[in-house]
């Protein structure tokens, strides 16, 4: 079915819903800006990533300026306010400065201000002139770079994230890093290792880390393995092991909001026993009590635990210092 042809001026979407500011929970906003479309996707992007689809070939400043000006109008003094492109909020060639320098304006009274950008885009000009209640979301994924180029398809090194976490926290910016929760050619196994890895170092960089466990998104290089049964989305068993294994008193906060959970493309287990550890999973996101998370149990979680076992046992151990080797079997 065509996608149905959109102004360059209509905001792709908003919502509301509940996040965490200040250490506690409060009404926020979610924008999602229509831009001309992430510098990365038109290189190749990211091997699981669709968002792409959401941009417009030629977006002007001042289509940009009207979707703001739409979103102040649904604004209602909430707390917290995210703004999404299919990109970089920092990229200047997807949002211009001077929309920059006005969204900075229409919500300097937010106690909390979210958007992305590729570590590329942050540096110590741009970084300058950032208010200082804003949170940088930046896409780290994995901190393994053989996964990060030949599993996702990133575009930039570990190195290249850790330099660009360094400049904002030496701001005093807020820090959310996202982790990918089994990209596509990781076995269930490996992919938690991965995961437990990378929040492991990017604990020091972080305010708060996203595990996001992938979603299968149309016309993407997972969508077409998903179809040849050449990929599973990760279990929720392993969503809630990385959770509990990664958290720390005294650490970042740990978050997850799965898109797609409990369905065929999301992070799901067996349709049993998917909504009450989901909605356990968005308890712990904002309370941090990893009793949440302990406890649980269904007959699948023996088919999750056999899983990894019969993955051990066909020898798909990896060291991810060296990188994958032979376990990038699809």
């Amino acid at each position: 079915m065509a996608r149905e042809k959109r102004s360059p001026r209509e905001l792709e979407a908003l919502w509301k819903e509940k996040d965490m500011s200040q250490g506690r929970t409060v009404d926020t906003m979610v924008v999602i800006l229509r831009t001309r479309g992430c510098c990365w996707s038109k290189k190749g992007g990211c091997h699981m990533c669709g968002y792409n689809s959401a941009s417009s070939p030629v977006v002007s400043s001042e289509d940009l300026m009207a979707q703001l000006q739409s979103a102040m109008d649904r604004y209602q003094n909430e707390p917290f306010v995210k703004i999404y492109t299919s990109g970089s909020f920092l990229d200047e060639q997807e949002i211009p400065l001077d929309v920059r320098d006005e969204a900075f304006r229409l919500f300097s009274g937010t106690e909390r201000l979210l958007f992305e950008s590729r570590p590329e885009f942050v540096n110590r000009e741009t970084v300058a002139g950032l208010p200082g209640q804003v949170t940088v979301a930046l896409g780290l994924e994995s901190a393994n770079d053989t996964i990060l180029q030949e599993s996702i398809h990133k575009g930039f090194s570990v190195a290249d994230h850790r330099r660009a976490a360094q400049v904002l926290q030496d701001a005093g910016l807020g820090i959310r890093n996202y982790v990918l929760l089994k990209p596509p050619y990781l076995s269930e196994r490996i992919a938690i290792r991965d995961a437990l890895e990378t929040i492991r170092f990017a604990s020091p960089y972080s305010t708060e880390i996203s595990v996001n466990p992938l979603n299968v998104q149309r016309g993407t290089v997972v969508e077409r393995l998903w179809k040849r049964a050449e990929y599973r989305p990760p279990w929720i068993w392993s969503l809630m092991k990385v959770m509990e294994e990664g958290w720390t008193e005294g650490g970042p906060r740990i978050m997850s909001s799965p898109s797609g959970g409990g369905t065929a493309r999301g992070v799901h287990n067996c349709g049993s026993c998917d909504q009450d550890l989901l909605k356990a999973i968005e308890r712990f996101s904002f309370n941090q009590d990893v009793g949440e998370l302990q406890g649980h149990d269904c007959d699948c979680r023996g088919t999750w635990e056999r899983t990894m076992e019969a993955e051990t046992a066909l020898g798909t151990s990896v060291d991810l210092d060296r990188g994958l080797k032979n376990d990038l079997a699809v």
